[in-house]
C-alpha cells in the first residue's frame, strides 16, 4: 500500500465507526429482504458471508495468523514468527471456527422485532448496523491503547492515535458510534458500544501479553472478535430489556 495513503488513512481512522455502519446498512438491508422469504439460520450466514466478502477477507487473515500465535508456546518473538509463517494451525482453524459460527448463529437469531422510532423493524436492520459501527470502532480503541511491536503497516495508525490528535480522533470515533447508535437501538446500543470498547481494551491485554505489543494481525482479529461479542452481546440486552 502507498505510505502516504495509508497515513492519510490512519489520520481518518476516526471516520472507522462510520464506515462499519455503512457495511452494517448493506448487510442489514439484505438480511431484512432475506427474512421475506428464508429461515433465520440462511440469513444469518448469508450476512455473515456479505460483510466478510465486502471487506475482501482481509481482517480473517489477521484473525487466523492472530489465533496461531496466541496458541503457540515460547517468547513474543517466536510467537511473531508463527504469526508471519504461512502455514495455518489448529489454532488459527479453531479461533475462525468458533468465531465465525458463533457470529453466524447470533446474526440467526435477529429476526425478531424491535422499534426504530416508531417503525417496527426486524433487529437485523439496526443490529448489523451498530454491531459492525463496534467492530470499527475496537480498532480504533485498539490504536489508541495499544503500543506497535515493530514498524509497518500498524505503525501509522498506532502513532496517528496517540497524542493529543489522537484524543481528538477517538472522542470522534466515540461520538458518531454514539449518534449512529442511539437513534436505532437506544439504550442497547449504548450498552453495545461499551462491550466493544471493553473487548478491544481485553485484545489490547492479550497482544502486549503474548507480542509485547500490537500487530496488525491483532487489528484484524479484533474486528472479527468484537463483531462477534457485540452481536451475543445485543442478543442478550434485548432480550433483558
Amino acid at each position: 500500500m502507498d505510505k502516504d495513503l495509508l497515513i492519510d488513512c490512519a489520520h481518518n481512522m476516526w471516520v472507522f465507526p462510520l464506515i462499519g455502519a455503512l457495511l452494517g446498512l448493506i448487510a442489514g438491508l439484505l438480511g431484512w429482504g432475506a427474512l421475506q422469504f428464508l429461515p433465520g439460520l440462511v440469513v444469518g450466514a448469508i450476512a455473515l458471508a456479505l460483510l466478510l466478502w465486502m471487506t475482501g477477507l482481509h481482517h480473517t487473515d489477521g484473525l487466523l495468523d492472530f489465533g496461531d500465535g496466541v496458541m503457540v508456546h515460547g517468547t513474543p518473538e517466536k510467537k511473531i514468527e508463527v504469526m508471519h509463517d504461512q502455514l495455518t494451525g489448529a489454532g488459527a482453524i479453531g479461533l475462525a471456527l468458533m468465531t465465525y459460527i458463533v457470529t453466524a448463529f447470533a446474526f440467526a437469531s435477529f429476526g425478531r422485532t424491535v422499534f426504530v422510532g416508531s417503525f417496527a423493524v426486524p433487529l437485523v436492520f439496526p443490529g448489523l448496523i451498530v454491531v459492525e459501527l463496534c467492530a470499527k470502532l475496537a480498532m480504533v480503541i485498539v490504536a489508541s491503547a495499544g503500543k506497535s511491536v515493530h514498524q509497518g503497516m500498524n505503525s501509522a495508525f498506532l502513532e496517528a492515535m496517540h497524542g493529543s490528535k489522537g484524543d481528538l480522533r477517538l472522542a470522534l470515533a466515540l461520538v458518531i458510534s454514539l449518534a449512529v447508535a442511539l437513534p436505532l437501538l437506544w439504550f442497547a446500543g449504548v450498552f453495545v458500544i461499551a462491550v466493544a470498547v471493553v473487548t478491544a481494551l481485553v485484545m489490547v491485554a492479550v497482544a502486549h501479553r503474548n507480542f509485547n505489543g500490537v500487530t496488525g494481525d491483532v487489528f484484524g482479529a479484533t474486528n472479527e472478535i468484537t463483531r462477534m461479542v457485540c452481536a451475543v452481546a445485543l442478543l442478550a440486552v434485548v432480550a433483558w430489556v
